[in-house]
Protein backbone atom coordinates (compact mmCIF):
# COMPACT_ATOMS: atom_id res chain seq x y z
CA UNK A 1 0.00 0.00 0.00
CA UNK A 2 2.87 2.39 0.79
CA UNK A 3 4.35 1.71 -2.66
CA UNK A 4 1.06 2.57 -4.36
CA UNK A 5 0.79 5.72 -2.22
CA UNK A 6 4.31 6.75 -3.21
CA UNK A 7 3.57 6.23 -6.90
CA UNK A 8 0.33 8.19 -6.50
CA UNK A 9 2.07 11.17 -4.84
CA UNK A 10 4.82 11.11 -7.47
CA UNK A 11 2.34 11.35 -10.35
CA UNK A 12 0.37 14.11 -8.64
CA UNK A 13 3.57 16.12 -8.15
CA UNK A 14 4.54 15.63 -11.79
CA UNK A 15 1.11 16.82 -12.86
CA UNK A 16 1.29 19.84 -10.56
CA UNK A 17 4.59 20.88 -12.14
CA UNK A 18 3.12 20.52 -15.63
CA UNK A 19 1.18 23.79 -15.77
CA UNK A 20 0.39 23.42 -19.48
CA UNK A 21 -1.13 20.01 -18.80
CA UNK A 22 -3.24 21.45 -15.98
CA UNK A 23 -4.55 24.14 -18.33
CA UNK A 24 -5.58 21.46 -20.82
CA UNK A 25 -7.31 19.40 -18.16
CA UNK A 26 -9.15 22.15 -16.30
CA UNK A 27 -9.25 25.44 -18.21
CA UNK A 28 -10.11 24.01 -21.64
CA UNK A 29 -13.32 22.13 -20.65
CA UNK A 30 -14.33 25.03 -18.39
CA UNK A 31 -14.10 27.52 -21.28
CA UNK A 32 -15.79 25.13 -23.69
CA UNK A 33 -18.79 24.50 -21.47
CA UNK A 34 -19.33 28.27 -21.11
CA UNK A 35 -18.78 29.20 -24.77
CA UNK A 36 -20.67 26.28 -26.33
CA UNK A 37 -23.61 26.66 -23.95
CA UNK A 38 -23.92 30.37 -24.71
CA UNK A 39 -23.85 29.66 -28.45
CA UNK A 40 -26.34 26.81 -28.23
CA UNK A 41 -28.64 28.88 -26.05
CA UNK A 42 -28.97 31.41 -28.89
CA UNK A 43 -29.61 28.56 -31.34
CA UNK A 44 -32.40 27.29 -29.09
CA UNK A 45 -33.91 30.77 -29.17
CA UNK A 46 -34.04 30.70 -32.96
CA UNK A 47 -35.72 27.28 -32.74
CA UNK A 48 -38.65 28.74 -30.85
CA UNK A 49 -37.51 28.95 -27.23
CA UNK A 50 -37.83 32.75 -27.27
CA UNK A 51 -38.99 35.55 -29.55
CA UNK A 52 -37.31 36.08 -32.91
CA UNK A 53 -37.15 39.44 -34.72
CA UNK A 54 -39.57 39.56 -37.66
CA UNK A 55 -40.57 42.54 -39.83
CA UNK A 56 -44.25 42.96 -40.80
CA UNK A 57 -45.14 44.97 -43.89
CA UNK A 58 -48.92 45.47 -44.05
CA UNK A 59 -50.22 47.72 -46.86
CA UNK A 60 -53.51 45.81 -46.55
CA UNK A 61 -54.29 47.22 -43.09
CA UNK A 62 -57.11 44.74 -42.59
CA UNK A 63 -58.10 41.83 -40.41
CA UNK A 64 -55.31 39.59 -41.71
CA UNK A 65 -52.57 41.77 -40.24
CA UNK A 66 -54.38 41.98 -36.88
CA UNK A 67 -54.72 38.19 -36.73
CA UNK A 68 -51.01 37.71 -37.50
CA UNK A 69 -50.00 40.16 -34.76
CA UNK A 70 -52.32 38.46 -32.25
CA UNK A 71 -51.40 34.91 -33.25
CA UNK A 72 -47.61 35.01 -33.63
CA UNK A 73 -46.63 35.16 -29.97
CA UNK A 74 -43.33 33.40 -30.61
CA UNK A 75 -41.92 36.32 -32.59
CA UNK A 76 -41.33 40.02 -32.04
CA UNK A 77 -43.14 41.70 -34.93
CA UNK A 78 -41.85 45.12 -35.97
CA UNK A 79 -43.57 47.54 -38.37
CA UNK A 80 -41.17 50.47 -38.08
CA UNK A 81 -37.39 50.83 -38.21
CA UNK A 82 -35.60 54.05 -37.26
CA UNK A 83 -38.93 55.75 -36.63
CA UNK A 84 -40.53 55.19 -40.05
CA UNK A 85 -42.77 52.51 -41.55
CA UNK A 86 -40.93 49.76 -43.41
CA UNK A 87 -41.64 49.19 -47.09
CA UNK A 88 -41.36 45.83 -48.81
CA UNK A 89 -38.02 46.74 -50.41
CA UNK A 90 -36.63 48.04 -47.10
CA UNK A 91 -37.72 44.86 -45.32
CA UNK A 92 -35.97 42.62 -47.86
CA UNK A 93 -32.74 44.60 -47.52
CA UNK A 94 -32.84 44.50 -43.70
CA UNK A 95 -33.40 40.73 -43.68
CA UNK A 96 -30.67 40.16 -46.27
CA UNK A 97 -28.29 42.22 -44.09
CA UNK A 98 -29.02 39.98 -41.10
CA UNK A 99 -30.70 42.60 -38.90
CA UNK A 100 -33.93 40.59 -38.82
CA UNK A 101 -34.52 36.86 -39.12
CA UNK A 102 -37.53 37.19 -41.45
CA UNK A 103 -40.08 39.57 -42.93
CA UNK A 104 -43.77 39.01 -43.69
CA UNK A 105 -45.35 41.05 -46.51
CA UNK A 106 -49.15 41.15 -46.70
CA UNK A 107 -50.42 42.24 -50.16
CA UNK A 108 -52.82 45.16 -50.39
CA UNK A 109 -56.47 44.11 -50.48
CA UNK A 110 -55.73 40.65 -49.10
CA UNK A 111 -58.45 40.77 -46.41
CA UNK A 112 -61.13 42.00 -48.83
CA UNK A 113 -60.14 39.42 -51.44
CA UNK A 114 -60.26 36.67 -48.80
CA UNK A 115 -63.82 37.70 -47.83
CA UNK A 116 -64.90 37.83 -51.48
CA UNK A 117 -63.46 34.39 -52.19
CA UNK A 118 -65.15 32.94 -49.10
CA UNK A 119 -68.49 34.45 -50.16
CA UNK A 120 -68.12 33.08 -53.68
CA UNK A 121 -67.36 29.59 -52.33
CA UNK A 122 -70.43 29.62 -50.05
CA UNK A 123 -72.70 30.83 -52.88
CA UNK A 124 -71.39 28.06 -55.13
CA UNK A 125 -71.88 25.44 -52.42
CA UNK A 126 -75.44 26.57 -51.66
CA UNK A 127 -76.28 26.60 -55.35
CA UNK A 128 -74.66 23.23 -55.95
CA UNK A 129 -72.25 24.71 -58.49
CA UNK A 130 -68.49 24.08 -58.83
CA UNK A 131 -66.10 26.60 -57.36
CA UNK A 132 -64.80 29.14 -59.82
CA UNK A 133 -61.03 29.27 -60.13
CA UNK A 134 -59.72 32.71 -59.16
CA UNK A 135 -56.25 34.09 -58.55
CA UNK A 136 -55.74 34.24 -54.80
CA UNK A 137 -53.40 36.75 -53.14
CA UNK A 138 -50.05 35.46 -51.90
CA UNK A 139 -48.57 36.32 -48.52
CA UNK A 140 -44.78 36.51 -48.93
CA UNK A 141 -42.19 35.45 -46.31
CA UNK A 142 -38.48 36.19 -46.73
CA UNK A 143 -35.85 34.66 -44.45
CA UNK A 144 -32.27 35.45 -43.57
CA UNK A 145 -30.36 32.68 -45.40
CA UNK A 146 -28.42 31.81 -42.24
CA UNK A 147 -31.43 30.90 -40.08
CA UNK A 148 -32.24 27.27 -39.34
CA UNK A 149 -34.82 25.26 -41.22
CA UNK A 150 -36.65 24.58 -37.96
CA UNK A 151 -37.18 28.32 -37.49
CA UNK A 152 -38.45 28.71 -41.04
CA UNK A 153 -40.86 25.83 -40.63
CA UNK A 154 -42.13 27.26 -37.34
CA UNK A 155 -42.91 30.67 -38.89
CA UNK A 156 -44.58 29.15 -41.94
CA UNK A 157 -46.66 26.71 -39.88
CA UNK A 158 -47.76 29.48 -37.54
CA UNK A 159 -48.88 31.66 -40.45
CA UNK A 160 -50.69 28.73 -42.03
CA UNK A 161 -52.72 28.16 -38.86
CA UNK A 162 -53.59 31.88 -38.64
CA UNK A 163 -54.68 32.09 -42.28
CA UNK A 164 -56.74 28.90 -42.06
CA UNK A 165 -58.49 30.27 -38.98
CA UNK A 166 -59.29 33.53 -40.79
CA UNK A 167 -60.56 31.62 -43.82
CA UNK A 168 -62.95 29.59 -41.64
CA UNK A 169 -64.18 32.81 -40.04
CA UNK A 170 -64.85 34.33 -43.44
CA UNK A 171 -66.70 31.23 -44.65
CA UNK A 172 -68.84 31.06 -41.50
CA UNK A 173 -69.70 34.77 -41.81
CA UNK A 174 -70.59 34.43 -45.48
CA UNK A 175 -72.67 31.35 -44.74
CA UNK A 176 -74.61 33.17 -42.02
CA UNK A 177 -75.25 36.13 -44.34
CA UNK A 178 -76.34 34.09 -47.36
CA UNK A 179 -78.29 31.31 -45.64
CA UNK A 180 -81.56 33.28 -45.03
CA UNK A 181 -81.85 34.32 -48.68
CA UNK A 182 -81.05 30.80 -49.82
CA UNK A 183 -83.73 29.32 -47.52
CA UNK A 184 -86.27 31.89 -48.73
CA UNK A 185 -85.62 30.87 -52.34
CA UNK A 186 -85.91 27.19 -51.50
CA UNK A 187 -89.19 27.75 -49.63
CA UNK A 188 -90.57 29.70 -52.59
CA UNK A 189 -89.78 26.78 -54.86
CA UNK A 190 -91.86 24.49 -52.65
CA UNK A 191 -94.62 26.77 -51.28
CA UNK A 192 -95.06 29.11 -54.22
CA UNK A 193 -97.05 32.28 -53.33
CA UNK A 194 -97.47 31.02 -49.77
CA UNK A 195 -93.78 31.68 -49.25
CA UNK A 196 -94.60 35.37 -48.90
CA UNK A 197 -96.12 34.56 -45.53
CA UNK A 198 -92.92 32.84 -44.32
CA UNK A 199 -90.05 34.97 -43.05
CA UNK A 200 -86.66 33.40 -42.46
CA UNK A 201 -84.99 35.07 -39.47
CA UNK A 202 -81.43 36.32 -39.56
CA UNK A 203 -78.95 33.57 -38.84
CA UNK A 204 -76.26 34.41 -36.31
CA UNK A 205 -73.44 31.92 -35.99
CA UNK A 206 -71.03 32.44 -33.14
CA UNK A 207 -67.43 31.47 -33.89
CA UNK A 208 -64.30 31.53 -31.79
CA UNK A 209 -60.74 30.64 -32.63
CA UNK A 210 -60.14 29.18 -29.17
CA UNK A 211 -59.32 25.45 -29.47
CA UNK A 212 -61.94 23.03 -28.21
CA UNK A 213 -59.33 20.30 -27.68
CA UNK A 214 -56.32 21.38 -25.65
CA UNK A 215 -52.80 20.04 -26.18
CA UNK A 216 -50.58 19.56 -23.15
CA UNK A 217 -46.92 18.70 -23.62
CA UNK A 218 -44.70 17.53 -20.77
CA UNK A 219 -41.34 15.83 -20.46
CA UNK A 220 -41.31 12.38 -18.90
CA UNK A 221 -38.83 11.03 -16.36
CA UNK A 222 -38.50 7.88 -14.33
CA UNK A 223 -38.77 9.82 -11.09
CA UNK A 224 -41.97 11.51 -12.21
CA UNK A 225 -40.31 14.96 -12.18
CA UNK A 226 -39.97 16.81 -15.45
CA UNK A 227 -36.52 18.38 -15.91
CA UNK A 228 -36.46 21.21 -18.44
CA UNK A 229 -34.18 20.10 -21.33
CA UNK A 230 -31.92 23.15 -21.59
CA UNK A 231 -28.49 23.36 -23.26
CA UNK A 232 -27.02 23.54 -19.75
CA UNK A 233 -28.34 20.12 -18.72
CA UNK A 234 -26.69 18.59 -21.81
CA UNK A 235 -23.46 20.57 -22.02
CA UNK A 236 -22.29 20.38 -18.41
CA UNK A 237 -21.95 16.57 -18.32
CA UNK A 238 -20.96 16.45 -21.99
CA UNK A 239 -17.97 18.76 -21.72
CA UNK A 240 -17.03 17.38 -18.32
CA UNK A 241 -16.68 13.99 -20.04
CA UNK A 242 -14.70 15.57 -22.85
CA UNK A 243 -12.23 17.01 -20.33
CA UNK A 244 -12.01 13.70 -18.46
CA UNK A 245 -11.15 11.77 -21.62
CA UNK A 246 -8.70 14.44 -22.73
CA UNK A 247 -6.62 13.28 -19.79
CA UNK A 248 -5.08 10.74 -22.18
CA UNK A 249 -2.83 13.45 -23.64
CA UNK A 250 -0.87 14.44 -20.48
CA UNK A 251 -1.07 10.86 -19.17
CA UNK A 252 0.55 9.38 -22.27
CA UNK A 253 3.17 12.11 -22.41
CA UNK A 254 4.08 11.40 -18.75
CA UNK A 255 4.82 7.82 -19.77
CA UNK A 256 6.99 8.94 -22.66
CA UNK A 257 8.82 11.49 -20.54
CA UNK A 258 9.68 8.87 -17.93
CA UNK A 259 11.01 6.58 -20.67
CA UNK A 260 13.00 9.33 -22.39
CA UNK A 261 14.52 10.69 -19.17
CA UNK A 262 15.36 7.25 -17.77
CA UNK A 263 12.97 7.54 -14.83
CA UNK A 264 11.12 4.43 -15.95
CA UNK A 265 14.37 2.44 -16.04
CA UNK A 266 15.13 3.40 -12.45
CA UNK A 267 11.59 2.52 -11.37
CA UNK A 268 11.84 -0.90 -12.98
CA UNK A 269 15.13 -1.52 -11.21
CA UNK A 270 13.42 -1.12 -7.83
CA UNK A 271 11.70 -4.09 -6.15
CA UNK A 272 8.28 -2.74 -7.12
CA UNK A 273 5.73 -4.83 -9.05
CA UNK A 274 4.75 -3.50 -12.46
CA UNK A 275 1.11 -3.38 -11.37
CA UNK A 276 1.96 -0.94 -8.57
CA UNK A 277 3.41 1.54 -11.07
CA UNK A 278 0.34 1.36 -13.29
CA UNK A 279 -2.16 1.46 -10.41
CA UNK A 280 -0.45 4.54 -8.97
CA UNK A 281 -0.84 6.35 -12.28
CA UNK A 282 -4.47 5.31 -12.61
CA UNK A 283 -5.36 6.49 -9.09
CA UNK A 284 -3.67 9.84 -9.63
CA UNK A 285 -5.57 10.60 -12.81
CA UNK A 286 -8.86 9.23 -11.46
CA UNK A 287 -8.56 11.81 -8.67
CA UNK A 288 -7.90 14.49 -11.27
CA UNK A 289 -10.99 13.35 -13.22
CA UNK A 290 -13.20 13.77 -10.16
CA UNK A 291 -11.79 17.26 -9.67
CA UNK A 292 -12.49 18.10 -13.33
CA UNK A 293 -16.08 16.94 -13.08
CA UNK A 294 -16.65 18.84 -9.83
CA UNK A 295 -15.25 22.03 -11.40
CA UNK A 296 -17.55 21.82 -14.44
CA UNK A 297 -20.59 21.11 -12.26
CA UNK A 298 -19.79 24.13 -10.08
CA UNK A 299 -19.46 26.31 -13.18
CA UNK A 300 -22.81 25.06 -14.45
CA UNK A 301 -24.43 25.60 -11.06
CA UNK A 302 -23.07 29.05 -10.15
CA UNK A 303 -21.25 30.70 -13.10
CA UNK A 304 -23.60 30.06 -16.02
CA UNK A 305 -26.60 31.71 -14.26
CA UNK A 306 -24.50 34.90 -13.99
CA UNK A 307 -24.30 34.88 -17.82
CA UNK A 308 -28.06 34.72 -18.24
CA UNK A 309 -28.31 30.95 -18.61
CA UNK A 310 -30.24 28.39 -16.61
CA UNK A 311 -28.52 26.86 -13.59
CA UNK A 312 -27.41 23.26 -13.86
CA UNK A 313 -29.58 20.92 -11.81
CA UNK A 314 -27.44 18.05 -10.46
CA UNK A 315 -30.41 16.30 -8.87
CA UNK A 316 -30.09 14.31 -5.67
CA UNK A 317 -28.74 10.95 -6.82
CA UNK A 318 -25.13 11.78 -6.00
CA UNK A 319 -24.12 8.17 -5.38
CA UNK A 320 -25.10 7.13 -8.91
CA UNK A 321 -23.32 10.18 -10.32
CA UNK A 322 -20.14 9.18 -8.46
CA UNK A 323 -20.36 5.66 -9.90
CA UNK A 324 -20.66 7.01 -13.45
CA UNK A 325 -17.79 9.46 -12.91
CA UNK A 326 -15.61 6.63 -11.57
CA UNK A 327 -16.47 4.36 -14.52
CA UNK A 328 -15.75 7.15 -17.02
CA UNK A 329 -12.49 8.03 -15.24
CA UNK A 330 -11.33 4.41 -15.32
CA UNK A 331 -12.20 4.17 -19.02
CA UNK A 332 -10.26 7.36 -19.76
CA UNK A 333 -7.22 6.41 -17.69
CA UNK A 334 -7.20 2.90 -19.15
CA UNK A 335 -7.10 4.42 -22.61
CA UNK A 336 -4.39 6.83 -21.48
CA UNK A 337 -2.29 3.92 -20.20
CA UNK A 338 -2.74 2.10 -23.49
CA UNK A 339 -1.70 5.11 -25.51
CA UNK A 340 1.28 5.82 -23.25
CA UNK A 341 2.54 2.25 -23.53
CA UNK A 342 2.12 2.00 -27.33
CA UNK A 343 3.17 5.48 -28.48
CA UNK A 344 6.83 5.98 -29.32
CA UNK A 345 7.03 9.79 -29.55
CA UNK A 346 5.36 12.81 -27.97
CA UNK A 347 3.91 13.74 -31.35
CA UNK A 348 2.24 10.35 -31.74
CA UNK A 349 0.72 10.50 -28.27
CA UNK A 350 -0.49 14.10 -28.54
CA UNK A 351 -1.78 13.83 -32.11
CA UNK A 352 -3.51 10.47 -31.88
CA UNK A 353 -4.77 11.07 -28.34
CA UNK A 354 -6.37 14.45 -29.03
CA UNK A 355 -7.85 13.46 -32.41
CA UNK A 356 -9.30 10.20 -31.09
CA UNK A 357 -10.91 11.95 -28.11
CA UNK A 358 -12.43 14.66 -30.33
CA UNK A 359 -13.79 12.05 -32.74
CA UNK A 360 -15.20 9.92 -29.91
CA UNK A 361 -16.80 13.02 -28.38
CA UNK A 362 -18.35 14.11 -31.66
CA UNK A 363 -19.72 10.62 -32.30
CA UNK A 364 -20.88 10.31 -28.69
CA UNK A 365 -23.15 13.37 -28.85
CA UNK A 366 -21.04 15.99 -27.08
CA UNK A 367 -21.19 18.51 -29.95
CA UNK A 368 -24.53 17.43 -31.47
CA UNK A 369 -27.12 15.23 -29.72
CA UNK A 370 -27.22 11.73 -31.18
CA UNK A 371 -30.93 11.94 -31.97
CA UNK A 372 -30.13 14.75 -34.46
CA UNK A 373 -27.57 12.59 -36.31
CA UNK A 374 -28.22 10.55 -39.47
CA UNK A 375 -29.08 6.89 -38.94
CA UNK A 376 -25.61 5.67 -39.91
CA UNK A 377 -23.94 8.07 -37.47
CA UNK A 378 -26.27 6.99 -34.67
CA UNK A 379 -25.21 3.39 -35.21
CA UNK A 380 -21.53 4.35 -35.10
CA UNK A 381 -22.06 6.46 -31.95
CA UNK A 382 -23.03 3.27 -30.09
CA UNK A 383 -19.30 2.38 -30.03
CA UNK A 384 -18.10 5.65 -28.47
CA UNK A 385 -16.99 5.46 -24.80
CA UNK A 386 -17.77 9.16 -24.44
CA UNK A 387 -21.27 8.40 -25.73
CA UNK A 388 -21.73 5.69 -23.07
CA UNK A 389 -20.81 8.11 -20.31
CA UNK A 390 -22.98 10.91 -21.71
CA UNK A 391 -25.97 8.58 -22.02
CA UNK A 392 -25.56 7.60 -18.37
CA UNK A 393 -25.31 11.22 -17.22
CA UNK A 394 -28.35 12.30 -19.25
CA UNK A 395 -30.25 9.36 -17.82
CA UNK A 396 -29.53 10.72 -14.33
CA UNK A 397 -29.71 14.49 -14.87
CA UNK A 398 -32.57 14.68 -17.38
CA UNK A 399 -34.59 11.46 -17.18
CA UNK A 400 -34.39 11.05 -13.41
CA UNK A 401 -32.76 7.61 -13.62
CA UNK A 402 -31.06 5.65 -10.87
CA UNK A 403 -28.21 3.14 -10.63
CA UNK A 404 -30.28 0.35 -12.18
CA UNK A 405 -30.90 2.51 -15.23
CA UNK A 406 -27.20 3.13 -15.94
CA UNK A 407 -25.93 -0.42 -15.48
CA UNK A 408 -25.52 -0.85 -19.23
CA UNK A 409 -23.34 2.22 -19.99
CA UNK A 410 -21.39 1.84 -16.73
CA UNK A 411 -20.62 -1.80 -17.55
CA UNK A 412 -19.51 -0.78 -21.04
CA UNK A 413 -17.18 1.90 -19.62
CA UNK A 414 -15.67 -0.47 -17.08
CA UNK A 415 -15.18 -3.16 -19.73
CA UNK A 416 -13.51 -0.68 -22.05
CA UNK A 417 -11.23 0.60 -19.28
CA UNK A 418 -10.33 -2.92 -18.14
CA UNK A 419 -9.64 -4.07 -21.70
CA UNK A 420 -7.46 -1.04 -22.48
CA UNK A 421 -5.66 -1.42 -19.13
CA UNK A 422 -5.00 -5.10 -19.74
CA UNK A 423 -3.47 -4.45 -23.16
CA UNK A 424 -1.43 -1.61 -21.65
CA UNK A 425 -0.19 -3.89 -18.87
CA UNK A 426 0.89 -6.57 -21.34
CA UNK A 427 2.66 -3.98 -23.47
CA UNK A 428 4.27 -2.52 -20.35
CA UNK A 429 5.57 -5.93 -19.24
CA UNK A 430 6.94 -6.64 -22.68
CA UNK A 431 8.70 -3.28 -22.86
CA UNK A 432 9.96 -3.62 -19.27
CA UNK A 433 11.48 -6.99 -20.09
CA UNK A 434 13.47 -5.45 -22.92
CA UNK A 435 14.92 -2.71 -20.68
Amino acid sequence: MNRIYGELVKNLLLLWRDRAGLLILFLMPALLVVIITLVQNNVYKLMGESAAKVLLVDPDGGELGKEIVAGMKGATLTREVDGRPVTADDAKKLVAAGRFQACIIIPAGATATLAEMAGAEVRADLAGEPHAKVASPELAIYFDPTVLGVFRGGIQNGLTVIIRSLEIKARIKAFGEQLPAHLQREIRKVAGPMADYVTVPEVKIGFTTEPLLAIHGQALSRAGLAVVPTPVQHNVPAWALFGMFFIVVPMSTFFLRERKEGTMTRLLALPVPYAVILVGKVLAFVMVSFCQFALIVLIGRFILPLLGLAAFDPGHNFGTVAVVVLAAALAATGYGLLLGCLARTYEQAAMFGSISVVVASALGGVMVPTYAMPEMMRRISAFSPVGWGLEAFLDIFVRGGNLAGVVGPVSALLTFGAGAGLVAWLAFIRRAGSV
